[in-house]
């Protein structure tokens, strides 16, 4: 009997939902490694209120995975507008800390919420408890927790994890070890990507993993993260952070974006990330390039549909 291609995908942020509600369609085995990092919002309160992991990035996973009815998977993700403690929480949240509080164990609230939910694939934390993301800036300041490293105004030069021994589920580890793909990303660089590889065995299983490794790439650049960053920039910074260079091949859109959405995002001091082939090629990474981009509302997204179609015919390579 065949067994289905095993693809594993490490990220977080809104990237990571946006990119496996397309991934999901296809005859796959996917494994989705998510950061636990997360300090803000409704996922922060609960973090420090109830001593557990930040569950906002493990339920959006969860929902983006689910074959649910549409009204199930929008009461898992409605967020309470209420003028008390309720106010900013998501149900989903609040049903992921009451589990962890019945079975004592994070990894295992997700399995149940996984059954629930009849999840299409295995989310997993990229370890299952809190850690806290500092960040080292240019000027030799210290930056504490990972909704605030974006707002400091300040370059980072790196970011670590407290505690930075933090140990990995053993069955990330394997997953990561089966896999016939590795995706990292798209997502923030150094609070949604960086986490999950800075957790020291994880990082290690991917750097040792058989498996072709695809870099996607952001679409646009981040102030506070990534300004002004090409391409082979993104890529050098992970190298940086890591023990070996380990990637074989990124992802990157080759449309225009609309003048007017550039214009907007330029209020962000945000730019499309321009790709640099020639350092990419140097660095020995080959680079796919599709019309990869999605616009939503005003917002650039990856085209979820485009993008599995890519990752799923590299799989069959």
């Amino acid at each position: 009997m065949q067994t289905q291609p095993r693809i594993v995908i490490i990220g977080g942020g809104t990237g990571l939902p946006v990119l496996l509600r397309g991934l999901k369609k296809y005859d796959v085995d996917i494994t989705a490694i998510v950061t636990v990092a997360d300090d803000g919002g409704s996922s922060g309160r609960l973090r420090n209120e109830m001593q557990i992991p930040p569950p906002g990035d493990i339920r959006n996973v969860l929902a983006a995975l689910s074959d649910v009815e549409p009204l199930v998977e929008e009461m898992f993700q409605h967020r309470f507008k209420t003028a008390n403690e309720l106010s900013g929480h998501s149900l989903g949240n609040l049903i992921l800390a009451a589990m962890t509080s019945i079975t004592g164990n994070f990894s295992h609230a997700i399995q149940e919420m996984s059954r629930v939910l009849n999840v299409r694939g295995k989310v997993l934390p990229a370890a299952n408890r809190s850690v806290i993301l500092n960040a080292e800036m240019e000027d030799g300041s210290i930056v504490s927790g990972e909704s605030k490293i974006p707002f400091s105004g300040k370059k980072i030069k790196r970011v670590y994890l407290n505690p930075e021994n933090v140990q990995p589920l053993p069955e990330t580890i394997q997953e990561i070890r089966q896999a016939d793909l590795i995706v990292i990303g798209p997502g923030s660089l150094y609070t949604s990507i960086l986490p999950n590889l800075l957790v020291k065995e994880l990082g290690q299983a991917v750097c040792e993993a058989k498996a072709k490794k695809v870099y996607i790439c952001n679409l646009m650049t981040q102030a506070g993260e990534t300004l002004n960053f090409t391409a082979s920039d993104h890529v050098k910074a992970i190298y940086d952070h890591m023990d070996c260079a380990f990637m074989d091949m990124i992802l990157i859109n080759n449309e225009e974006i609309p003048p007017e959405i550039e214009l907007r995002y330029k209020e962000e001091l945000a730019k499309p990330v321009q790709f640099d082939f020639e350092k990419l090629s140097e660095l020995g990474i080959s680079v796919v390039q599709e019309k990869i981009a999605n616009l939503e509302g005003n917002v650039i997204r990856h085209d979820t549909r485009k993008v599995a179609e890519i990752l799923y015919s590299l799989l069959l390579k």
